[in-house]
């Protein structure tokens, strides 16, 4: 029996001892490969700067972020994928909505039976404006028009806000407008619509507009009588532009028996039919304004002051001058007058021209500046101008006094009065004519 024991333990010993010995050989293969794998593996050291948080590079986001786009793995940009195009309920990529048909059940326009047939044609619809609201948009054009001349800018603004549909209405508001101001505007308005033509505008345009005046004549006779007169005064220069062929005048003798539309129709045939008729029509509304050329005002300056001196006519003469519209160039006619003065040697003219000279300072026609300007301009040339009148200081002497004495020229202009060199009283040349001078008192 003890030696029955005995085995039992030393089996039960080698068993303890078998056990501890695989024990240590796992341990020992299980370190193999842990050294193989780090090997292998080396682990991967995430450097940080000393300011940077020790926060780790991915933190697992709340549950709310279970349906979001964006990349899980902590190395993409938070941008969705596929550009917005992978998946179900997204917006999808930029632009796709153009290229997809929507047919809208709910829509109260949506019908099933005809959407399939082809029967649908959609077109743009363009609102039609209205008179008045095209008259809102030419007149602040034509008005800016008025004070820059820059018929440039007046035709970018005509292409940017009129429609082509409605360019006849856009001429029948500008000579309506043109009709109502100085005839220099008129004169500007007719360089607009040639300059409009025909890029802008076509001849059917400028027809129709001549056509609609014509017939609403009589509402613009109440509030411009000469409206006829005008009115036959632009269609002519039109043609004159070419801007309308001249078989238009005898289409419209046809169309009408009213008197005012008959005379605005004679008007333009009758300026048509003078001889060099079109060259002429370039001056159709006067030489006024200051786009005109000094020469050219000049011109009508003393052309004014002669039928002045054949007529006696003040009035017509006041007219003549508020035409020209050039209030800044007044000191020209002064001028003219006192020159004119000096060469007619002629004590009737000089009371003329004095009575002149006084109605447009009374008037204000020329202001006392533009008048003592004109006076001084004669002073500063009266050396040339002698060559010319040799008795040039006794006659401007005499046209001075006459000027004072009926109360228009102050006594700034008579102490700039210039004096002769050397005093001559009485001389061959100036005796004959002082004696006279004495007689005709």
């Amino acid at each position: 029996m003890a030696s029955e024991k005995a085995d039992v333990d030393i089996a039960e010993d080698n068993i303890d001892i078998d056990k501890v010995v695989n024990e240590e050989l796992a341990a020992k293969e299980n370190a193999t490969v842990d050294d193989s794998l780090t090997k292998r593996r080396p682990k991967k050291v995430n450097r940080q700067n000393s300011k940077e948080s020790a926060v780790p590079a991915f933190v697992h986001g709340p549950r709310s972020w279970k349906n979001s786009r964006r990349s899980r793995n902590g190395y993409g940009r938070g941008l969705p994928k596929k550009k917005g195009a992978g998946g179900k309920g997204v917006w999808g990529l930029p632009g796709s909505e153009l290229l997809e048909t929507y047919e809208d059940i709910n829509d109260p326009n949506f019908d099933n039976e005809n959407m399939g047939n082809g029967d649908i044609e959609l077109k743009a619809v363009v609102p039609e404006v209205s008179d008045e609201e095209i008259k809102k948009k030419v007149e602040p054009i034509i008005l800016e028009y008025f004070e820059n001349g820059d018929t440039h800018e007046a035709i970018l603004s005509v292409e940017e806000q009129i429609p082509l549909n409605r360019r006849e209405t856009l001429v029948e508001q500008l000579i309506e407008i043109a009709m109502d101001h100085k005839p220099s505007h008129r004169e500007m308005t007719s360089v607009l619509i040639s300059d409009l033509f025909p890029h802008t505008i076509n001849e059917t345009d400028i027809s129709k507009a001549f056509e609609n005046l014509l017939a609403n004549l009589p509402d613009l006779i109440l509030d411009i009588p000469d409206a006829p007169t005008i009115l036959g005064n632009f269609i002519a220069r039109a043609i004159a532009d070419d801007c309308i062929p001249p078989k238009f005048i005898v289409s419209l003798k046809q169309k009408s028996d009213n008197k005012d539309f008959q005379e605005a129709v004679s008007r333009a045939d009758t300026l048509l039919s003078m001889k060099h008729g079109l060259v002429r029509l370039h001056n159709v509304w006067g030489v006024g304004g200051a786009l005109r050329p000094v020469k050219a005002l000049t011109r009508q300056m003393w052309l004014l002051l002669q039928e002045f001196l054949s007529s006696g006519d003040i009035n017509e003469a006041s007219r003549c001058l508020r035409l020209l519209e050039v209030p800044h160039f007044h000191h020209e006619l002064v001028y003219e007058a006192i020159v004119m003065a000096l060469e007619a040697n002629s004590a009737v003219k000089e009371e003329q021209l004095c009575t002149l000279l006084k109605s447009f300072s009374d008037a204000i026609l020329v202001t006392p500046d533009q008048m003592e300007r004109g006076f001084q301009r004669v002073f500063d040339d009266l050396p040339d101008i002698s060559t010319d009148v040799p008795l040039a200081f006794i006659i401007l002497d005499r046209f001075v006094d006459r000027c004072h004495s009926v109360g228009f020229l102050t006594e700034g202009i008579m102490k700039k009065m210039p004096s002769r060199g050397r005093k001559r009283f009485v001389s061959e040349g100036d005796q004959h004519y002082i004696k006279t001078h004495k007689i005709e008192h």
